[in-house]
């Protein structure tokens, strides 16, 4: 590292140092050159009384699933599980898929909802062979096949598991023919492609090797969950998809050894798949569970070299390593670099490590005011995304203890089970200020944070067509909830899908797209498969402020070529495809 990163890295330990001394913080039609860009109108946006951002519209949703957890202290309970947002039949609306931990002997199953044209969700679980009953973890959507149709990857404790989507509301479990398996404790997945062949590969974080034989307990002696200090750390495994093309059942090969990703171990709870360093090749985050984080980065030859701590992301600024957890990857600064904020517990300090320079990260969780909080919690689930289209990404998480607690955050969100409840606590929202910190406005915003769950996953998209994000999520011994953004006076905005027309019109992940408006410069990279267990609505959703026009859009693709499509009109939804813009130069 250099010399001025080091530097920079002292005087950003100061103020850290200092609010630890001092106790801060408590606990139209497009046109003609634009063919690739494709619009939809957008509905009326949601009106709301001032200060309030969010309703929770669980009851009236539709969406109706509880996690039947188990309450004997079995550390994988403890762990799942997560949320998908797709669009499993390609109909223009967002659906939803629920994972189930699956007590043993509960008969839980997950659940696929699909969005009806009024807006309500209906269980179409049944017969579609996705209703699976296991311990599972989380998942993630992509099209591993390229046949235009978003299939779906479930882990689970010691399973991977694929499933091709059919059409038709169906989906085959492929995973053995596929090539894909795995006996660990599976948690985190993405895509990634890693070789820019134009397929999508697959990474999974494997958890703790765990022994189900060992029992724990708390500071006084009782029974609780194990800490993943108890046992050793395991490989984050890789797959190369060799799918031929025209479709049909994915082929995948183990690359885990070859890659290099075997030769670094650890305890997986968080994935970001995206260009750390600036090299135009995708690269590999993994945010350890008490155990320092590493980077895989891409060496354009098929292996990766773990750079973790050389690029600032192992450690928090302290120095120390950290219970990490949930993920979120955006610019929050406005200066065309992603920051990377990592969840930890309640105890510790989040991490907000922000880029210094291309491909050097600071952890500046005090200078963007994370640690002025209204409450202190233990994060999981967590996006950085424009709520209120100001054109800066905010901030929200979920929170639930991983120890007990007497009495836990109440009240409690309708339907949590009490056993749970000594674990629960309260969601937090922090406003983004514009210029790259944030505001705790989590008490200016009580359907979302006003009741406590044990929250684990959260997913964000738009799921009512209205341009402004709105977000699930999902906590243990209780329902998922809904809660649908009502912002305000909300700025403009435009939601940009990325697609790849030469492959099965799939969502183009990995891509990054910048868009230009009223003089700043908007960025965003879609890779939906970052909080905790969870996968996004794969879309990029810019906020853009007073700016009404966009003066362009651009897109680095993921096989490191780049185009310029003209901008347009801002509040719409906008399709833009690879191939069909003006080329630019590397």
């Amino acid at each position: 590292m250099k010399a001025a990163s080091l530097r920079r890295i002292a005087v950003n330990l100061v103020p850290w140092l200092l609010s630890v001394a001092t106790g801060c913080g408590p606990s139209g039609t497009p046109r003609t050159a634009d063919a690739a860009i494709h619009s939809v109108a957008a509905k009326p946006a949601a009106r709301a009384d001032a200060g309030s951002w969010f309703e929770d519209i669980t009851a009236k949703s539709g969406i109706h699933f509880v996690h039947a957890t188990g309450t004997n202290y079995f550390m994988p309970d403890q762990v799942g599980s997560g949320l998908v947002l797709f669009d499993f039949d390609r109909d223009g609306r967002v659906d939803v898929y629920c994972v189930q931990n699956g007590a043993e002997g509960s008969g839980a199953h997950n659940a696929l909802f699909h969005q009806e044209a009024d807006g309500s969700f209906r269980d179409v679980s049944a017969g579609s062979g996705t209703d699976l009953s296991h311990r599972g973890m989380g998942a993630i959507a992509g099209d591993v096949n390229n046949d235009g149709l978003p299939d779906l990857v479930i882990t689970e404790y010691g399973a991977v598991r694929l499933l091709l989507n059919l059409g038709g509301g169906k989906f085959r479990d492929v995973s053995k023919e596929a090539g894909i398996d795995d006996p660990r404790w599976a948690a985190p997945a993405s895509f990634i492609d890693f070789d820019r062949d134009g397929r999508l590969d697959l990474v999974v974080g494997n958890y703790v090797d765990f022994d189900p034989t060992q029992k724990c307990q708390d500071v006084q002696g009782r029974q609780d969950f194990c800490a993943p200090a108890a046992f050793a750390g395991t490989a984050t495994r890789l797959w190369h998809n060799e799918t031929p093309p025209g479709g049909g059942v994915p082929r995948f090969r183990d690359v885990t050894v070859s890659s290099g990703l075997a030769s670094s171990p650890g305890d997986a709870l968080g994935l970001v798949c995206a260009d750390f360093d600036g090299d135009g090749w995708p690269d590999i985050f993994v945010a350890d569970d008490g155990r320092p984080n590493r980077l895989f980065v891409n060496r354009h030859d098929g292996t990766f070299r773990e750079e973790a701590a050389a690029r600032g992301l192992a450690f928090n600024a302290m120095g120390r390593t950290a219970a990490n957890m949930g993920t979120a990857f955006a610019d929050g600064d406005g200066d065309g670099l992603g920051d990377l904020f990592v969840t930890h517990l309640a105890e510790e300090f989040h991490s907000y490590f922000r880029q210094d320079q291309r491909g050097i990260f600071l952890d500046s969780v005090a200078q963007v005011g994370l640690q002025q909080q209204g409450w202190r919690g233990t994060g999981f689930g967590t996006v950085l995304v424009d709520f209120d289209a100001d054109g800066s990404p905010d901030l929200a998480q979920v929170n639930g203890l991983v120890r007990r607690a007497t009495p836990g955050q109440t009240p409690l969100q309708p339907g949590v089970d009490p056993w749970w409840g000594r674990y629960a606590q309260r969601p937090q929202v922090f406003r983004n200020d514009g210029r790259g910190r944030f505001q705790d406005v989590s008490e200016a915003n009580p359907e979302l944070t006003g009741l406590a769950l044990v929250g684990r996953s959260l997913a964000t998209g738009d799921l009512d067509g209205d341009g402004a994000p709105d977000l699930v999520g999902a906590g243990l011994g209780g329902s998922v909830r809904v809660w649908r953004n009502r912002v305000p006076h909300r700025g403009h905005w435009v939601t940009l899908q990325l697609t790849e027309p030469r492959l099965g019109r799939r969502d183009a992940l990995g891509a990054e797209a910048v868009v230009t408006a009223g003089g700043r410069r908007h960025w965003a990279v879609l890779q939906p498969a970052t909080s905790y267990l969870s996968s996004h609505e794969p879309r990029l959703h810019f906020g853009l402020g007073a700016a009404g026009m966009m003066d362009a859009i651009e897109v680095l693709w993921a096989d490191g070529t780049r185009e310029r499509f003209e901008g347009g009109a801002a509040d719409r939804r906008i399709e833009v495809r690879h191939g069909e813009g003006k080329a630019m130069s590397p």
